[in-house]
């Protein structure tokens, strides 16, 4: 049986279904990257979000990051080694404004390097956002975050939703691709691409917790099979309002 040919009612209600399917996935997407962005404390979903949320990470600090960028780069090298230095001590609220330190103190240096750009009422937009006038400002920045992996039972609840439920949807999805006019070309490929993803996208979730090196296979498992999918929905509408194409007589 192929699609195309059934009622236009049923044609229509079939569409509307798979407007309906790649709205989830484009809810989903979005879902993920508010769900996984911000664990570094960086904007946007980075690296270091799949990594933490799948195996643990330790990111480095926003001041350190700053640091290794060579960011500002007129700041002296002594300075930046002391600041550094006072990252990596153990010791940042308690050294931070150490009188002792004199010159050399984090406050001092930060004061004289820093805030000329990074105030509430700085020129500059993007430093205006990250102000480092006073010590509530600096401890947001100064501390390493340790990522650790989703726990363990709540990956295997994920896991089960996710494969009951994606499965299911490439199942029919197939279905319709095997039914359409795509079946040996554009469709078969699609059809194993989906599936060979989402196996690789979950099963990759449970190996990542011991090697870090599945993260990569997450990043490209993940995307490509929600490209995949998002295709068949869209092939599928398409089948189903083209003309057929004519039998020769």
């Amino acid at each position: 049986m192929h699609f195309r040919h059934l009622p236009f009612m049923a044609r229509l209600g079939l569409t509307m279904l798979m407007l309906v399917l790649v709205g989830g996935l484009a809810a989903s997407a979005t879902h993920l990257i508010w769900h996984h962005e911000n664990r570094d404390d960086q904007k946007g979903v980075s690296y270091d979000d799949i990594a933490g949320a799948y195996h643990g990470v330790t990111a480095d600090a926003p001041l350190m990051r700053a640091m290794k960028a060579n960011h500002p780069p007129e700041l002296p090298e002594q300075a930046r080694k002391v600041l550094t230095d006072w990252l990596m001590s153990g010791r940042i609220s308690e050294d931070f404004d150490n009188i002792d330190l004199g010159d050399n103190a984090p406050d001092a240096i930060i004061a004289t390097n820093c805030v000329s750009c990074h105030n509430r009422n700085s020129a500059d937009t993007e430093a205006r956002k990250i102000p480092l006038e006073f010590f509530d400002d600096v401890r947001r920045l100064a501390f390493a975050k340790n990522i650790k992996p989703t726990d363990i039972k709540i990956l295997a609840a994920s896991t089960h939703t996710h494969a009951l439920a994606l499965g299911t949807l490439s199942l029919v999805l197939g279905v319709f691709m095997l039914g359409s006019r795509f079946s040996k070309g554009l469709g078969s490929l699609l059809i194993g691409v989906s599936g060979l993803s989402l196996l690789v996208d979950l099963g990759a979730w449970w190996l990542a917790r011991d090697n870090e090196v599945w993260v990569k296979a997450i990043l490209v498992a993940g995307p490509t099979y929600a490209i995949s999918t998002g295709l068949m929905c869209l092939l599928s509408i398409l089948d189903l309002w083209l003309p057929a194409k004519k039998q020769p007589e």
